[in-house]
């Protein structure tokens, strides 16, 4: 969500805070995002752009009448978890992870981010190595903190992280909902 491609639904605006829960996520910003990836000619992911929509924007678009759900073409291609449905050569993934700018539009309200992405726009690290590390306390390692030698413990951490690599490849579409997000 920190790239540098960024549109505002409806096109009226040219800021977050200026965004009301009226500029709703529309198949014309779609067909817009899709346009810029296409002149910085980022590459499709099997096909289609890949775009990472929270549930309550995914309810605005879905009343288009150019959505096709993902059970209309799901023996075509594999579908990836989440997989909803597409819209102007954009293949659209729900998430409730998917970025909330909580009250940062006018008047308060919850602005969404949708990310749509081609191909190389970010990169993710395999853990491997260093990055992960299996931790196995036996027991009675504890000395006096486990006087009974009745403690063991079993655990992991591994670090991650991800990147964007092309910023072109990517574009964020930020818009209100008809719905508030209702996670603080």
């Amino acid at each position: 969500n920190a790239g540098t491609n960024v549109v505002y639904a409806g096109g009226t605006v040219k800021a977050r805070a200026n965004l009301t829960s009226d500029m709703k996520l529309k198949m014309s910003d779609i067909y817009n995002a899709a346009r810029i990836l296409k002149t910085f000619n980022a590459k499709r992911i099997d096909g289609s752009y890949i775009a990472i929509i929270h549930p309550n924007v995914s309810f605005d678009l879905m009343t288009s009448e150019d959505w096709i759900d993902v059970n209309k073409y799901s023996n075509a291609v594999s579908i990836f978890e989440g997989e909803i449905g597409k819209l102007g050569g954009v293949r659209f993934i729900e998430s409730t992870e998917a970025k909330v700018f909580k009250k940062a539009g006018s008047g308060g309200v919850d602005v969404y981010s949708t990310l749509v992405v081609g191909e190389n726009a970010y990169g993710v690290t395999s853990v491997e190595g260093g990055g992960l590390e299996h931790i196995v306390k036996q027991n009675g390692s504890s000395g006096t903190a486990d006087p009974l030698n009745q403690r063991s413990t079993v655990g992991w951490k591994s670090s991650k992280t991800a990147e964007i690599l092309v910023q072109e490849y990517m574009v964020r579409i930020e818009s209100g909902a008809t719905h508030e997000a209702e996670i603080n």
